[in-house]
């Protein structure tokens, strides 16, 4: 295989992703399983490194690799040694003497190999040479559990500072391979070289500031790995014909269902708007909004497609009949108004989506169904869980699968990369959106796309699933196409088009 095509299939990341700790306790047997040593395993995964180093960097002479103690310094001192071959003048600084390193690890074996090869091993407090072009971190591994600390820290915060890249062996130091949260300093990469197989910490979280681009080896152990059921899967654009099929030629409006939304209270009357048009843009048959008299006119103005009327005992209980989804809280409030029409809607057994306002009420009367989507915000979810939305946010992971547990049916955990679970133990992260997402309605419009998505017979699970890649992914091409600063929610209506017909994506 030609450097070209390696490098050409390092770009593409695999679907499956495996529990970090779980990874580190199998690594041997996986060595094992494809004949090899874990020392040549650390081989592989250095020259993997380098190979991509050289890649994103191939003019660059003066590189600066940072190594710890454990096995993610071993693959530092792999791409020292390779780069230091190729010409590239390297200088290494490393956490530790040789009589910290265990001699018995593979780790110890690399050190000594860049030494023999004539490489000089500089102290943690070693000043920086000044021309620095690249930057490699192999300080810490994805075995940290707790914040880094010195000398660690120091060098994270150093590196950060400079003006270099930086490319992360595996995960970047500081980063927890699990949860995607960092309790203290963390390394800000521009590229992460991910090795065996990608990790729940490397899409989630704080992932999403200091990963940069990913890019993934499975150094050769593919075939065992496909033979392990993988802790979650990863989703993006081009599965979404994995859902969303070509429409019959002779379909109706009544074959692509019909959904109910019901919200927007006094002065809210946005929220609900934008969750009924982006059901409709979505393919919805028919859209029925129950909401405040007041906004009748508005809505049906804006968008005539929608039916509109004036959400009241009767009206809302000839819409459950009628409905074959319901969604409740954009726009809803806590007003007794909102709160008589979530517990009329509670009483239904048909599909349906809570948000906003209705999980705000949820926390306060809590109550577990399976026939549900929630889709709280990390603020939401907090209330939901009765914590912090920073004890929320230290494990996404484990916080989207209680609120499953807790809550009944699918949840869908909104944030930087978007969790999906079930109540089946289902777990999936939606690799995709932007920070021009930060902004106002996005929840909204999400809601009207998932409900869209129900009412054309999807299960729960895959609507909540397609309906966060479907608006992520439009959001990422408007970002492409414009920028993230200055994203409304409404900009991403005309770019659902193409995401909502997959068979149509270039």
């Amino acid at each position: 295989m030609t450097d070209h095509k390696k490098n050409a299939d390092l770009l593409s990341l695999p679907y499956s992703v495996y529990d970090a700790q779980w990874l580190r306790q199998w690594e041997s047997s996986a060595a094992n399983a494809a004949g090899v040593s874990l020392y040549q395993l650390m081989l592989r995964a250095g020259s993997a490194a380098y190979r991509f180093a050289s890649w994103h960097y191939p003019f660059s002479r003066h590189w600066l690799v940072l190594a710890g103690k454990g096995n993610n310094g071993g693959d530092a001192y792999v791409v020292a040694r390779l780069a230091a071959a190729a010409g590239k003048r390297v200088q290494v600084i490393a956490c530790g003497d040789d009589d910290s390193v265990d001699r018995g690890q593979p780790a110890y074996q690399a050190r000594q190999e860049w030494r023999a090869s004539g490489g000089d091993i500089l102290p943690a407090d070693a000043p920086w040479p000044a021309d620095i072009e690249v930057i490699i971190d192999g300080l810490l591994g994805t075995g940290l559990q707790n914040a880094a600390r010195e000398p660690y820290a120091g060098l994270i915060q150093q590196a950060n500072r400079h003006l270099a890249p930086v490319i992360s062996l595996d995960i970047p130091s500081g980063l927890h391979a699990q949860t995607g949260a960092a309790a203290g300093e963390v390394i800000n990469a521009s590229v992460t070289v991910t090795f065996i197989a990608l990790k729940p910490g490397l899409l989630t979280g704080k992932a999403r500031r200091v990963v940069g681009q990913l890019h993934y080896d499975d150094l050769g152990l593919e075939e065992w790995l496909h033979s392990q059921p993988p802790a979650l899967e990863r989703l993006t654009a081009p599965q979404l014909t994995r859902w969303l099929k070509p429409r019959d030629p002779c379909s109706h409006k009544g074959d692509n269902g019909r959904l109910l939304i019901v919200g927007g209270d006094t002065g809210l009357s946005g929220a609900i708007r934008m969750t009924g048009e982006a059901a409709l843009r979505t393919g919805a048959g028919l859209v029925r909004v129950l909401t405040r008299e007041e906004n009748m006119a508005a809505l049906l103005t804006a968008r005539p497609e929608l039916m509109v009327e004036s959400l009241t005992e009767d009206s809302l209980g000839n819409g459950l009949e009628w409905a074959d989804i319901i969604v409740i809280g954009p726009g809803l409030g806590q007003s007794d108004w909102g709160k008589n029409a979530l517990h009329q809607v509670n009483l239904s057994d048909k599909p349906m989506l809570w948000d906003a306002d209705a999980l705000n009420m949820l926390a306060i009367t809590p109550g577990k169904r399976h026939n549900r989507i929630i889709t709280p915000h990390p603020g939401e979810a907090a209330r939901l869980l009765g914590r912090s939305v920073a004890e929320v946010e230290s494990d996404r992971l484990h916080s989207a699968r209680e609120l499953a547990e807790r809550y009944g049916g699918v949840v869908v955990l909104k944030g930087a990369g978007t969790l999906i679970a079930d109540h089946r133990a289902a777990l999936a992260v939606a690799d995709v959106g932007n920070a021009g997402m930060a902004s106002g309605g996005m929840g909204d419009l999400l809601s009207g796309i998932i409900g869209g998505l129900l009412a054309q017979r999807l299960s729960l699970y895959d609507a909540a699933c397609a309906g966060c890649v479907v608006h992520g992914a439009a959001a990422d091409a408007l970002a492409a196409e414009k920028g993230t600063r200055g994203m409304l929610a409404t900009d991403l209506l005309p770019a659902l088009f193409p995401f909502v017909n997959p068979e149509h994506i270039a």
